[in-house]
């Protein structure tokens, strides 16, 4: 018999609040049955049994294809389910969770007027996602008695976290219920571990907001943006967040004065790493947690999935991606931005997740900010703005030498896709985005002209950088502005949700 925690019986709640709660009685108790007995472990004890405890799951039944959706929640694309039968999802991390989790609750108890059970389910948690931040006890113990850790402990079990459901290839066997969320438990805590390897910040720090890019000069501009934030005691950010979670809180900010953030701005300010993460992570921060995140993700489609996959989790509102990227049109110069409103993917990264004939759309309300914020920003309007911003389909190869193959093909393709910009990354993030239902955008700046022999000199490449990306940075900025004002619930369209949706945003 496993040797697990205090049998917690389910029970069901109308109050969102109290569901809540019971999640983090479940969850916290089985972190801690596994802490103690990982201590026992590597102390040496022999453990009365295999060590188990199991995540929280939330259920709801519904009799009806009707609901009684609220004026408040009518246009909502999420937080109902998809007809009568039985739902449910694990859950984890309720304190990081815990707005997302209280919202999906109180959608689907207002919307369907049923109750929600809590319990226990039957998914392990893996022992591995039960350490701490700052959790390393396992590395004091042997070789030998690491090797040991199968025999007593659950490791994560890849079965239990594929991306079956977000994909649309999910089908619940018989008997089984259908799925409420787009990500078990265990592919969120995943992700999480992965979150912290990649991006070099804890979780926590990760905002609602995330820009993209693929140079280490926006990085810079965002860090001096982000500690000239931090001077003004009038700032709406309270704290800007760089890799080793080294925080710099806003001037005049007491301590204990954040209700989100007390505890993490209270205590330690972390430690720079002795290097940079793959994909170093910063965030300027919010109470509300709708401020900016933005991650260097390097050059190359696979780092573009790769933290995609992770962020998702998150349950961001929006993601951008910021960028240079090839001009293939002979009108335009370099410097020049590029608003995508359509995608050719010839990144071959998702194209077993994602098709290659699903289409990606373009989301208006994602294109209108980012074209208002240019316009904002450079101070153009009509006409002029045509000039400095050209609006078209974007294509995204997995070959940075693709100038150089034989045959004049892929320009070929490029001219038949009437694309007008070439990159490496933002099909990707744009396909992901799709896929997990975060709402996308890309906007790009010129910075060479391969077709047209305007390639990038040193020289030239210095200057450009100099006068460009500070106003595109600023340009991504404003936008996110504008997303922040016009609400988020505006955002999460129903073009990325289909006819047999899960409930959870």
């Amino acid at each position: 018999m496993p040797y697990m925690p205090a049998f917690i019986a389910p029970a069901r709640f109308t109050d969102p609040d109290a569901a809540l709660e019971q999640v983090r009685l479940i969850y916290d108790g089985g972190l801690q049955h596994l802490r103690e007995a990982m201590l026992r472990f590597v102390a040496g004890e022999s453990l009365p049994g295999r060590v188990r405890a199991c995540y929280p799951f939330v259920r709801v039944h519904t009799h009806t294809v009707s609901r009684r959706t609220p004026a408040a929640n009518a246009g909502l694309s999420y937080g109902f389910v998809s007809g009568p039968g039985r739902f449910e999802t694990t859950l984890t991390r309720p304190d990081l969770f815990s707005r997302y989790y209280r919202d999906q609750f109180r959608l689907l108890l207002e919307n369907h007027q049923v109750e929600l059970e809590v319990g226990t389910s039957t998914q392990p948690i893996p022992i591995h996602f039960s350490f701490a931040e700052n959790d390393h006890i396992e590395g004091t113990m042997t070789a030998e008695r690491r090797s040991l850790m199968r025999d007593v402990f659950d490791l994560p079990d890849l079965g239990a976290m594929d991306d079956g459901i977000a994909n649309g290839t999910y089908e619940a066997k018989p008997g089984e219920a259908q799925p409420l969320s787009l990500f078990t438990a265990a592919r969120v805590d995943y992700s999480l571990h992965r979150l912290r390897h990649y991006s070099g910040t804890a979780p926590e720090w990760f905002q609602n907001f995330v820009l993209f890019t693929n140079y280490q000069f926006y990085i810079d501009e965002f860090v001096r943006l982000g500690h000239e934030a931090m001077t003004d005691e009038n700032s709406e950010y309270i704290a800007f967040i760089e890799p080793g979670n080294v925080v710099t809180r806003r001037r005049g900010l007491a301590a204990g004065s954040s209700s989100m953030y007390g505890g993490l701005l209270d205590g330690s300010q972390g430690t720079p790493p002795p290097r940079l993460p793959q994909m170093p992570g910063y965030h300027l921060v919010r109470e509300d947690c709708t401020g900016i995140s933005m991650v260097n993700i390097g050059v190359g489609p696979a780092n573009a999935k790769t933290i995609t996959d992770h962020v998702a989790v998150l349950r961001p509102h929006a993601w951008v991606m910021l960028g240079h990227c090839a001009g293939l049109r002979q009108g335009q110069q370099l410097g020049d931005y590029v608003l995508a409103h359509a995608y050719v993917r010839e990144d071959h990264v998702l194209d077993e997740e994602l098709p290659l004939w699903v289409p990606i759309p373009a989301l208006s309300e994602i294109q209108l900010a980012l074209e208002k914020a240019v316009a904002e920003v450079t101070g153009t309007q009509g006409t002029e703005l045509k000039k400095i911003m050209r609006t078209g389909t974007v294509a995204s190869t997995d070959n940075r030498n693709w100038e150089l193959l034989p045959g004049n093909q892929p320009q070929r393709r490029f001219s038949q896709s009437r694309a007008v910009a070439l990159d490496m990354e933002s099909a990707t993030i744009a396909a992901n985005g799709f896929r997990f239902r975060v709402p996308y955008g890309t906007l790009l700046c010129v910075s060479d002209k391969p077709l047209h022999g305007e390639i990038k000199l040193p020289g030239m490449a210095n200057q450009f950088y100099r006068e460009r990306v500070e106003q595109h940075l600023r340009i991504g900025m404003a936008a996110i502005d504008i997303l922040r004002q016009e609400g988020s619930s505006r955002l999460h369209s129903r073009k990325l949700r289909s006819f047999a949706e899960v409930a959870f945003q």
